[in-house]
């Protein structure tokens, strides 16, 4: 192949990856997450790895690079480029690629199992497109104990992470064996630290009027049926949980105690029913509006049609 040759199908290459963006941009329009490329930071800020490894040159399956440290932005979760300012440099790549020029390793972080982009997301782009199946690459690897796949979305992790935090809140305090309740359900993370840390305050509460300090097992039930179940008794009366789509008892739970202990720090006595209340009327979606993204596409459209 000749070197206009070359120069052209780089062009059409580029033009074909363009197209296939756009389509999978449409075909997840209701759910733009599953089209997004994962953003290392956001990984890293949920994940919290505790520590990193310099693990040298390695040779990488190109499926397992599933987001960037700084280019996320310009790319979709297929590593598809989604702008056309990309095309000069990603189009270069591609020749490199057409030539058979042995370019130099991209650098990786390596966290769960998969690999996120420092540098070289325009090679992981081009060899994706003409699915190379390995990549060179110099790693950094970060310690997690949950294990990651390629096909996750943002939620899809925050899911495996709640799922991983109720797991070890469960096995270390016991708390589905002593309030045979296994439904301690939350929709973010970082949730049942704050559970462990009321239950750790109802305890001292609870000390307070006994000489004989209470068993952290004991104060764990004493909380559950006399602060945990009353929340979600008044809940449940108030209907508030369809308030809030998406979430779970649990979330109200934390938010409702939350706002109640500010209610009472700035008027004194304030009931517990009252505080849900208005918390719900405050925060809680209008069931009679549309959801935002929706609502804003469909003014798109109208606009579109009261000019055409």
């Amino acid at each position: 192949m000749d070197f206009d040759a070359i120069t052209v199908r780089a062009s059409e290459d580029f033009s074909r990856a363009r197209g296939r963006a756009m389509l999978t941009k449409i075909a997840n329009f209701l759910n733009t997450d599953r089209d997004r490329l994962l953003s290392f930071n956001d990984v890293k800020d949920i994940l919290k790895p505790k520590n990193e490894v310099y693990m040298g040159n390695q040779t990488v399956p190109i499926e397992l690079v599933i987001g960037s440290e700084g280019r996320y932005h310009d790319f979709n979760k297929y590593f598809l480029p989604k702008r056309e300012h990309l095309r000069h440099r990603w189009q270069r790549v591609d020749e490199a690629h057409l030539k058979d020029i042995i370019l130099p390793p991209i650098l990786l972080y390596e966290i769960g199992g998969v690999y996120f982009v420092r540098d070289g997301n325009h090679r992981v782009s081009v060899a994706k497109m003409q699915q190379v199946e390995f990549i060179d690459a110099e790693v950094i690897s970060l310690s997690t104990e949950i294990i990651l796949s390629p096909s996750m979305s943002t939620d899809d992790l925050r899911d495996a992470i709640i799922e991983y935090e109720k797991k070890i809140f469960y096995s270390e305090t016991y708390f589905g064996d002593l309030t045979d309740f296994w439904n301690l359900d939350f929709s973010s993370t970082g949730r049942y630290d704050v559970i462990y840390n009321h239950i750790l305050v109802h305890k001292y509460y609870l000390n307070e009027d006994i000489e004989e300090e209470i068993l952290f097992n004991d104060a764990l039930v004493s909380w559950y049926n006399n602060v945990y179940n009353p929340v979600i008794e008044v809940t449940r009366e108030q209907r508030l949980l369809v308030n809030f789509p998406g979430r779970t008892e649990a979330d109200l739970y934390v938010w409702i105690i939350k706002h109640w202990d500010f209610l009472k720090k700035k008027y004194g006595s304030y009931s517990l029913s009252k505080a849900a209340d208005d918390f719900s009327k405050k925060y809680g979606q209008d069931k009679g509006k549309l959801p935002r993204f929706l609502s804003s596409f469909i003014d798109r459209i109208l606009r579109i049609n009261r000019k055409a």
